[in-house]
């Protein structure tokens, strides 16, 4: 059973253009978000799925130096790219991850891999996000092959090509959709990398931090609660909606 993520990256953002290649502590945020991912043990192979637009050829050289695999298809219809790169590395659980989320947890990665290994045949689609009680930017979706493969068969509207997974979720009676928690509730917590405010306050964390406490989710939420006034960098800043 191959089980491979597959962090889904672009320069072409709206809100923040060029965000995946800015700098983060010596390094850019897509390597970041690789170096975390790649800390997961129960993974067998991390792919960066980009498009074909000439200004993505930085996010091949970039995740070339990162040492993960590089799938290239149509900007629009990710739901299409995410299928041809886990059937151009033949996986048959694939971990969905966005190159906006420079503290991803690969612990928690893990955790919720060992969930969805043991229970493989029981559970189509595994998630932090449906019911949410992680930091935003933790964000971890797992689902089967072949429930992807069902997907880009029969998605057809431009917004469910545009997002890997809203077919699962406009479809629950099609697939068994189920959601991780934690054991508490930090989903007011925002860490993900949508705006120059987000940028700020994840640039703050990784200078007030040391390397091992950066990936400790523990860790940043312990600091977080002795700095109030870090939090509100980026407090106010409104999700984009995609479900």
């Amino acid at each position: 059973m191959k089980t491979v993520a597959i962090i889904q990256a672009r320069l072409s953002s709206v809100r923040l253009p060029g965000k995946v290649l800015l700098p983060l502590a010596g390094k850019t945020v897509l390597a970041r978000v690789i170096e975390r991912v790649q800390l997961c043990s129960l993974l067998d192979e991390v792919i960066v799925a980009t498009t074909h637009e000439k200004e993505d050829d930085a996010i091949v050289a970039e995740t070339v130096k990162c040492g993960a695999t590089v799938f290239r298809g149509d900007l629009n219809d990710v739901l299409g790219r995410y299928y041809g790169a886990a059937c151009a590395s033949q996986a048959d659980v694939v971990v969905r991850i966005t190159s906006d989320c420079p503290l991803f947890d690969p612990y928690l990665l893990r955790d919720m891999l060992k969930v969805f290994h043991q229970r493989y045949g029981q559970m189509d689609y595994l998630s932090n996000v449906t019911q949410r009680t992680f930091p935003r930017g933790l964000d971890t979706e797992i689902f089967t092959f072949a429930a992807l493969k069902k997907a880009h068969e029969e998605a057809k509207q431009t917004y469910e090509r545009e997002h890997v997974t809203v077919y699962f979720h406009r479809n629950p009676t099609l697939f068994r959709l189920e959601s991780f928690l934690g054991e508490e509730n930090h989903s007011a917590n925002r860490w993900t990398l949508d705006m120059a405010d987000d940028y700020k306050f994840i640039q703050t964390l990784y200078e007030s931090l040391s390397p091992q406490e950066i990936t400790d989710t523990k860790a940043i939420l312990k600091f977080l609660s002795l700095r109030p006034d870090m939090v509100k960098i980026n407090a106010h800043v409104e999700q984009k909606k995609t479900n």
